[in-house]
């Protein structure tokens, strides 16, 4: 019942909240930089990385990134504390990443302090000084679990998307849903004319296309290449929000 009081803590969080994202934004640049020297074509069945600038809270998104650009299950660690680093992982189709933890902690007990998780995420604690040969652990139990098929990436579509249905109301009707593992939302995939394109903050790719009569905006995220007059997408029908007015948009997956 102290609105001065309320308002300092009110004051104090927002400062919080911004060292947190000047800690995510400064991380995720790191990320973009590590990702353009990493080598994909000889890369490790599975990928453990560590450097002592990281932040744990971070650590998760540069593993995701990282796994989406190699297609190899990755974990990024932090420092912790008492000596400890703590680790996020992302994997891929074929291995389930807790099992491969559970896998590692058989072979070489006490090399893991404690870990958990699910198929596709999971998070790992080890002694800093153990680090090396966790790393050497992971990626030969991935190369073990995952088969050459694996490790090639696929990418899965559900075909073209008739003109009619570039929408709103499409595009609603697909956001309402609840998609999830095994039972993601729609990706499809098409030809279309480039009619404008420019880069969004240096990493974002804004598109204007075209498909016979119809014109739709599309965005990529941390795009790697752009597109000549004209392209092909895989993409999913999405809802943009710009000054209250919402529009169907593109959210492409992968170009070229």
């Amino acid at each position: 019942d102290d609105p001065a009081r309320a308002l300092a803590i009110a004051q104090q969080l927002d400062t919080l909240n911004r060292e947190r994202r000047e800690i995510e934004s400064g991380m995720q640049e790191q990320a973009l930089h590590l990702l353009e020297s990493l080598d994909t074509s000889d890369a490790a069945p599975g990928i453990a990385l560590f450097d002592d600038s990281w932040h744990e809270g971070v650590v998760g998104i540069l593993a995701s990134r990282i796994k989406d650009k190699l297609h190899r299950p990755v974990f990024a660690f932090a420092p912790g504390e008492g000596g400890l680093i703590k680790g996020s992982g992302r994997s891929i189709p074929g291995l389930h990443l807790r099992d491969a933890l559970d896998l590692v902690a058989k072979r070489a007990p006490g090399l893991l302090v404690r870990f958990g998780g699910h198929a596709m995420a999971a998070g790992a604690t080890l002694r800093t000084e153990n680090f090396a040969r966790f790393r050497e652990q992971f990626a030969q139990v991935a190369g073990e679990l995952l088969a050459p098929a694996d490790l090639t990436r696929t990418l899965e579509t559900d075909g073209t998307l008739e003109g009619g249905y570039y929408s709103l109301e499409i595009a609603r009707l697909l956001e309402n849903e609840i998609w999830g593992q095994g039972f993601p939302a729609p990706l499809f995939m098409d030809e279309f004319e480039v009619e404008q394109q420019r880069v969004l903050k240096e990493k974002h790719l804004k598109l204007r296309l075209r498909k016979g009569d119809a014109r739709i905006d599309a965005i990529q995220f941390n795009f790697a290449v752009q597109p000549g007059h004209r392209t092909r997408l895989a993409f999913r029908l999405a809802i943009n929000e710009y000054m209250g007015v919402e529009t169907p948009q593109l959210l492409v997956e992968h170009l070229e």
